[in-house]
């Protein structure tokens, strides 16, 4: 069960003394491409919220952090609970005051089988929480935004290249990346009157504890098993660090990478 963070409890607060300048939040912080971003958002000098269902590899990075000098708070979330997701953001703005960054990283994936075989369970799983999770976080950092002052902020939903072409027996997965895209448009969109702007990065393989098995062969469209070449998350972070850099302002441009 994951611990719902008060906002008068301190235990999950890392070394939030420093007088902070630009508030990230990374959903999915634990590992992964979630860790890598976490890590090179707080190298070039952001404070950075940690969120994720695990604490124990939240609290570690944010130990990490503050051994470096650096401004991090580990949140444990559960981006399908609304009510988990509302913790976080009173959290964030009680004891951050604003929000300059989500990155909405939190992902889940199904077994590759046929649809027909694919338990209703797992479908919801994916739904809830790579559609789901992504838009109740992307509400709650769309009303911080809007309200706080100076007004304004970034959305970095993370896509896929699901969001554009399938894999092999991954409806839910793909179905999931689409919805994503529609929904980066309707926030870039919506935001315009309030600075605040969304982007989607469309990441390929990028080498992590879950990807890892790409390597050894899986199932491509002509029916064949076949190694993939990966990438390193580091380039994934770079990307995201690149458009962290951007303005916010209602004419900053807004793409796909």
């Amino acid at each position: 069960m994951t611990r719902h963070p008060s906002i008068n409890d301190r235990s999950f607060i890392v070394n939030t003394s420093t007088s902070p300048t630009r508030i990230a939040l990374v959903t999915g912080a634990g590992s992964g491409i979630g860790r890598a971003v976490a890590t090179a958002l707080l190298d070039d000098g952001w404070s950075v919220v940690l969120a994720g269902r695990r604490a124990e590899p939240l609290q570690a990075l944010a130990a990490q952090a503050v051994a470096c000098g650096q401004v991090a708070l580990a949140v444990p979330t559960d981006v399908t609970s609304p009510e988990s997701v509302d913790a976080l953001f009173a959290t964030i703005e009680q004891r951050l005051g604003r929000l300059d960054l989500l990155f909405n990283n939190a992902g889940v994936n199904a077994p590759a089988v046929p649809m027909d075989e694919l338990p209703l369970e797992k479908w919801f799983s994916v739904l809830n929480t790579n559609v789901t999770g992504v838009f109740l976080c992307a509400r709650a950092a769309f009303g911080l935004m809007r309200r706080q002052s100076p007004q304004g902020g970034r959305i970095i939903n993370n896509g896929s290249v699901s969001a554009t072409t399938p894999r092999p027996f991954t409806a839910p997965y793909t179905a999931s990346k689409h919805a994503v895209s529609g929904l980066t448009k309707s926030i870039a969109l919506d935001g315009r009157a309030f600075n605040i702007v969304a982007s989607q990065i469309d990441i390929g393989n990028a080498l992590t504890e879950l990807s890892e098995r790409m390597t050894r062969g899986v199932l491509q469209a002509n029916g064949s098993t076949a190694p993939e070449p990966m990438m390193d998350a580091r380039h994934v972070a770079d990307a995201v660090r690149h458009i962290a850099a951007l303005p916010h302002c209602r004419w900053a441009p807004t793409f796909s990478t």
